[in-house]
């Protein structure tokens, strides 16, 4: 099997675009969320708070290309073109059918879809519908358009796993790469905010709806007080590569990614499993050749549900115990839903980077059922030289990844 790194990265978040925005919103340690005023208007909408990411200098996509691209895909577009260059690749330099691209999300542009059901439930016209609303409809909608503005050829492909789609396309990207199919792929996820989004984990009681009017107390991951979660948006793009190739071109190499693991609970749609989350986790470490103890850093996946986090801590303490500093981005930028695993990795990346662990945001007080785990509650110093990014979905939908800096 060939090796695989990451040699660039791109993101749009609810702290702007560049990965330089994100760090330095974690870094304030400040909250992305915000109370949505339109929100208030529907009717048995409980959670009235997300974390908007800004739509920003979308025409400079042009406009041929840009009809066929709802808000996500607008993002992730922009998140790959950060990517691209990041990683210091000339598109038109490279063997087109090795390289293409995996891009996740939860669904197809909820905005566009919602648009083209009241089109078609309310007015009954079908001929008001534009025919580029198909292709924003899409569930591969990211991915496809991704493609095309950047006219890749080789393997393009879409994972749809709710909150586990942008990790599961990187360890998709991994698999290729390492199996010889591919020399690079652009992996990562998009999503976009929309009330039905936040009213689909509503109506299932996963929201968070106590913090309405302070916004920026929630979500609370791991936290005593935590009520839910908070839906967020945006794009996380990562450019992987194969490492000789890598090498050869003399590109910077943020991380090698030794370890991958999926895996699905069987045991509730909508309820975390520790037992299966500790086997994925387990099956990661094993494909790494890591030992629990080898682990610097664990970014947590760690929404503010009650279930959720309590399943994760349970599983991490079963693990790891309470030497590994764990922490959630959560509380920062929200959950980005198809988009979280790439935002995440991303950010820890930097952590790795920096030699610098950012805490939790909001955890003020370690729930009960949470505890046992090395939770970091303030901003930590700490070599990080091999990280865990955990992500969990609705399903029962398990993956994780090991991520390893490489000393010269």
């Amino acid at each position: 099997m060939r090796r695989v790194v990451i040699t660039g990265l791109g993101v749009i978040s609810p702290f702007g675009a560049g990965v330089g925005s994100l760090v330095n919103g974690l870094e304030s340690g400040r909250s992305a969320v915000c109370y949505m005023d339109e929100w208030a208007g529907y009717c048995g909408m409980n959670s009235h708070v997300a974390a908007p990411s800004e739509l920003k200098d979308e025409k400079k996509i042009p406009r041929q290309q840009r009809r066929s691209m709802g808000r996500m895909s607008i993002f992730a577009a922009q998140a790959a073109e950060q990517a691209v260059a990041d990683a210091g690749i000339d598109l038109s330099g490279m063997r087109s059918d090795r390289m293409g691209c995996i891009i996740g999300s939860t669904t197809g542009s909820a905005i566009s879809i919602s648009r083209a059901f009241e089109t078609m439930l309310f007015k009954k016209d079908l001929s008001l519908l534009p025919a580029s609303m198909f292709f924003q409809c899409m569930s591969h909608t990211a991915v496809i358009n991704v493609a095309q503005y950047l006219g890749l050829t080789g393997y393009v492909m879409a994972t749809s796993a709710a909150c586990a789609s942008a990790l599961q396309a990187v360890g998709a990207g991994y698999d290729l790469i390492r199996s010889d199919r591919q020399d690079i792929l652009l992996c990562g996820g998009a999503e976009e905010l929309h009330p039905s989004v936040t009213g689909s984990f509503d109506v299932v009681f996963a929201t968070s709806t106590k913090y309405n009017r302070t916004p920026d107390k929630t979500p609370r991951p791991f936290d005593r007080d935590r009520d839910g979660l908070v839906c967020g948006e945006g794009s996380g793009i990562l450019v992987l590569e194969e490492y000789e190739h890598a090498v050869n071109r003399n590109a910077r190499i943020y991380a090698e990614i030794t370890g991958y693991g999926t895996n699905g609970s069987g045991a509730h749609i909508s309820q975390s499993d520790s037992g299966s989350i500790i086997q994925c986790i387990k099956e990661t470490l094993g494909n790494a050749g890591t030992d629990p103890d080898e682990i610097d850093y664990i970014n947590a996946h760690a929404t503010g549900t009650e279930q959720g986090d309590r399943e994760e801590a349970a599983a991490i303490r079963e693990i790891f115990g309470p030497s590994v500093p764990v922490s959630s981005l959560k509380g920062y930028i929200g959950h980005t839903l198809g988009a979280s695993g790439a935002i995440e990795l991303i950010a820890s990346l930097m952590m790795m980077k920096k030699n610098m662990v950012y805490p939790t945001l909001n955890l003020d007080e370690v729930s009960p059922d949470c505890e046992g785990v090395g939770h970091v509650k303030r901003p930590l110093g700490k070599e990080v030289k091999t990280l865990l990014k955990n992500c969990f979905a609705f399903g029962g939908i398990n993956a994780a990844l090991v991520c390893k800096k490489l000393i010269s």
